[in-house]
C-alpha cells in the first residue's frame, strides 16, 4: 500500500502590507540557513509558541518554496526556535552634546555664531 506524502506543520509569517504569507526560515548554530518543519502542530507550538502561524505543506512544496532562497536543508522537529530578530535601532541619549530632543541639531545657531567673527 502506497502512503501519501508526509504533511508538515510549517511556520509562516505574513508579509507587511501584502496579502502574502512566506515560510519562516532559521539558521543552524553554524550559521547555515535552513527550512523549519514539524511533524505535528503540537511540536511547533512547543518550540515556537501558540501565537506562531503555520500552514500544512508536504515536503516537495516546502522544498519548492525554499529552493529560490538557496536553502536545501530542512530541520524537522527542532526543540527550540529563536524568535525573529527585530531591526536594530540606535538610540542616542537626549543629553548628548549637540543633541536636540527631536534628534535634530540646531544648525542655524551654529552658522549664525560662526558668521559673527
Amino acid at each position: 500500500m502506497d502512503e501519501g506524502p508526509i504533511i508538515f506543520a510549517v511556520p509562516v509569517r505574513d508579509l507587511p502590507g501584502r496579502l502574502v504569507r512566506t515560510v519562516r526560515t532559521g539558521r543552524s548554530p553554524q550559521g547555515q540557513r535552513m527550512g523549519i518543519a514539524f511533524t505535528r502542530p503540537e511540536l511547533l507550538v512547543a518550540a515556537m509558541g501558540a501565537d506562531q502561524q503555520w500552514e500544512e505543506l508536504c515536503e516537495s512544496a516546502l522544498r519548492g518554496m525554499l529552493r529560490p532562497l538557496g536553502i536545501d536543508v530542512i530541520q524537522v522537529d527542532p526543540l527550540l526556535v529563536a524568535p525573529p530578530l527585530e531591526p536594530k535601532t540606535v538610540a542616542r541619549p537626549i543629553d548628548a552634546p549637540g543633541a536636540h530632543p527631536t534628534g535634530v541639531r540646531d544648525v542655524h545657531r551654529r552658522v549664525s555664531t560662526s558668521q559673527g567673527r
